[in-house]
């Protein structure tokens, strides 16, 4: 992250600075299609979207480091105390943690509701306990805390025309997410999880051992086809908000919508062979999205 960036956005405080460093660094690593739409928005926002993957993505690792020795139990121990030491600071309205100094100093920027931060460390805590949900409206309480709010938090930064944004950034959220699930079927499993709502599988005939076969049926490609329309019709569902964002706003977050939900498109140009192939938006595709967003715009830099 340069000086011009973080000076822009009014982070002058080197240790603050630092954090959000660590945090772009984060996004970097891990986020690579998230970090390419931040790059679309205007150097003083960019920060603060950093800030939120970095918070979120250092929770994610305590969760999901299929390379740590913790037990589930150890795991838990260390997420509720890095989370209730992360709300005590957002109270407090400053913070001496690596990552979270970033987080906490843009909530209080932004007026972001820590609620938005409880929901997300609850959606974690379920991680270590919960390996399946029975229909979509239990699925839902873990996505809203997951991917929704993630969508909620982003708002005031973007900086919207009127509240009625909200629900279609939570819509897009959720896509997110569900794009995510679909493409990884696989390495959830190899986690102990199924993310996909067991009468969904039941709809389609598909047991769980049937999963865990790793092959792939006519009623398993149905059962994908199924996830990939739900996911297609919540992006719908989030095109008008994209309307009411900034202008500036706009181009990152249209580019994130088709990169990130074009993850589903990726699954069927692999005859959705979720098991052998791992879907990816091609390196063309992203050029594309990313250069046509570019010269949107870079008229609000």
């Amino acid at each position: 992250m340069s000086l011009q960036e973080l000076t822009a956005a009014g982070i002058t405080d080197p240790k603050l600075q630092e954090s959000y460093q660590l945090c772009r660094k984060l996004n970097a690593e891990h986020g690579k299609t998230y970090f390419l739409a931040t790059r679309l928005l205007p150097p003083a926002k960019r920060p603060y979207v950093h800030a939120l993957y970095g918070f979120a993505r250092y929770a994610d690792e305590i969760v999901d480091d299929l390379a740590s020795t913790l037990t589930a139990t150890q795991k838990a121990e260390q997420l509720n105390s890095w989370g209730e030491a992360v709300l005590a600071d957002l109270k407090r309205g400053h913070s001496a943690d690596p990552v979270a100094a970033a987080l906490v100093d843009t909530v209080n920027r932004w007026n972001i509701p820590i609620a938005h931060i409880e929901a997300f460390l609850k959606s974690m805590r379920m991680d270590l306990t919960v390996t399946e949900y029975q229909t979509y409206e239990d699925l839902y309480e873990y996505v809203y805390g997951s991917a929704a709010v993630i969508g909620l938090q982003m708002v005031p930064i973007l900086e919207p025309s009127s509240d009625l944004a909200y629900e279609p950034a939570k819509n897009l959220g959720i896509a997110f997410q569900l794009a995510n699930f679909i493409r990884d079927i696989n390495e959830d499993l190899d986690r102990g999880r199924i993310y996909l709502p067991l009468e969904d599988l039941e709809r389609f005939g598909v047991t769980k051992a049937d999963l865990h076969a790793r092959k792939l049926t006519n009623p398993i490609r149905d059962l994908i086809k199924f996830e990939i329309s739900r996911v297609r019709q919540l992006e719908q569902k989030s095109i008008p908000g994209i309307k009411l964002l900034s202008p500036a706003s706009q181009p990152c977050i249209d580019a994130a919508r088709i990169l990130y939900c074009g993850i589903v498109g990726a699954v069927e140009e692999i005859d959705y062979q979720v098991f052998k192939k791992r879907a990816k938006v091609s390196n063309l595709r992203r050029i594309k999205v990313a250069g046509k967003a570019w010269i949107e715009a870079r008229k609000y830099f």
